[in-house]
């Protein structure tokens, strides 16, 4: 994967949430680049530094010679490695920080490469290495100042006073603990970025499900309308070419209406976030549905009880779409030529109620396909339920109930 030239550190400063994603290189685990830059600088810095402890400590410790410049310039080499093999480098800037000690060097910036490579390691998740390497340190470290001083480099040294372990173990205390915060931090920053992935997936197959569902709405009505126009057509054409043209004009309706409502859908896809040109359909244009299902030779009688209430657009287009569904799988699953609507306006509920008299044509009397799936992923979507099945007088029955009480509405 190319690395992001957004920011020097490694990634963007931004994210699609609005949270900042920009991180140390540190935190982003394995890469393809080394990091020579930072490695450079830790070099330059501890030798710099370890000269300037070795004149300052010239009367207690041993000369900085080039045994000890090449460990020093050993300990630090190893951190270009630091990201692909975090404990190899643990281990090896650890054994470089005992064996330049050992000899009787100066304390001084050498253990700034073993903190380094320690750090590394433990936020990638090598905490007991990380550890390990440390201990073996500080065991090395107590060895030879408190034991084998008397043969190591420089001659007539001393073993230095246990209250000055306890500043190391302190400093050793910090280091850790620092590791360790910057590690959970870094599984924060993992968890939270792939909850975000997960939120945008569900986010897309959402959609992509919304989509398909209007998309079937949409084309299995008027498909259906056309289809039936177009036997009717096709059958008078010679007999009754007015009744004829009748059919042709509905289908031409139908068809436009149907491509208005693809484009207005597709519309969404191509500027995702932008309002839609043309407000989604609702009850209100259930006369338009009436006339479309009488073109298709079907009577469909509308009944409302209640009073009348201005509904929230997604509740208006999902009772549309249901009612819509419903006479579609009258018109092709049913021999009854007649449907009955009823709506009904409830304070807290709006209900939904469609006959037909039947008898089914065929095995998927009422829809048992998509269609029905449709309805009830629409009502479900609002916490509301759809009951469909068979009548005891041969006919069929779609009827849904969708809850209003949690929201605003206001009166016609």
């Amino acid at each position: 994967m190319e690395e992001q030239r957004a920011h020097p550190w490694g990634g963007p400063p931004w994210a699609r949430g609005g949270e900042p994603r920009w991180q140390p290189q540190w935190f982003r685990g394995p890469g393809t680049r080394l990091p020579w830059f930072s490695t450079l600088v830790l070099t330059l810095f501890v030798q710099a530094g370890s000269t300037f402890a070795a004149h300052s400590q010239a009367a207690d410790r041993s000369p900085l010679d080039a045994f000890g410049r090449f460990l020093l310039f050993a300990g630090t080499a190893l951190l270009l490695l630091r990201h692909r093999h975090p404990v190899l480098v643990a281990f090896g800037t650890a054994a470089s920080a005992m064996l330049y000690l050992g000899a009787g060097y100066a304390y001084g910036p050498v253990f700034i490469t073993v903190a380094v490579g320690c750090f590394a390691a433990i936020v990638s998740g090598h905490r007991r290495a990380a550890w390990s390497a440390v201990a073996m340190l500080w065991a090395g470290h107590l060895l030879v100042a408190h034991g084998l001083y008397r043969w190591l480099p420089p001659t007539g040294d001393n073993a230095p006073p246990w209250g000055q372990e306890l500043v190391v173990l302190a400093w050793v205390v910090a280091i850790v603990a620092a590791s360790e915060l910057a590690r959970v931090r870094r599984e924060q920053w993992d968890r939270s970025r792939a909850e975000r992935e997960a939120a945008e997936k569900r986010r897309a197959d959402e959609e992509r499900l919304r989509i398909a569902r209007e998309l079937h709405d949409v084309l299995a009505h008027s498909i259906s309308v056309i289809n039936v126009q177009a036997n009717v057509g096709l059958a008078l054409l010679d007999a009754d070419p007015e009744q004829a043209r009748t059919a042709l004009t509905t289908i031409k309706a139908a068809s436009k209406e149907a491509l208005g409502e693809v484009r207005q859908v597709l519309d969404t896809l191509r500027a995702p976030g932008e309002a839609p040109r043309a407000p989604a359909p609702g009850l209100d244009r259930l006369p338009e549905l009436v006339e479309q299902a009488s073109g298709a030779g079907l009577t469909v009688r509308v009944e409302r009880t209640g009073t009348m209430t201005k509904l929230p657009p997604g509740i208006d287009l999902a009772a549309f779409r249901i009612v819509q569904e419903a006479l579609t799988n009258v018109v092709r699953h049913s021999g009854s030529r007649t449907a009955h609507v009823r709506i009904d306006h409830a304070p807290d509920t709006l209900g939904l109620r469609i006959d037909d008299a039947g008898p089914a044509t065929g095995g998927d009397a009422g829809g048992s396909g998509n269609g029905l799936i449709g309805m009830r992923e629409r009502a479900a979507a609002l916490g509301g339920t759809i009951e469909a099945g068979a009548r005891q007088d041969g006919g069929f029955r779609v009827e849904a109930v969708i809850p209003l009480a949690a929201v605003s509405k206001e009166s016609l």
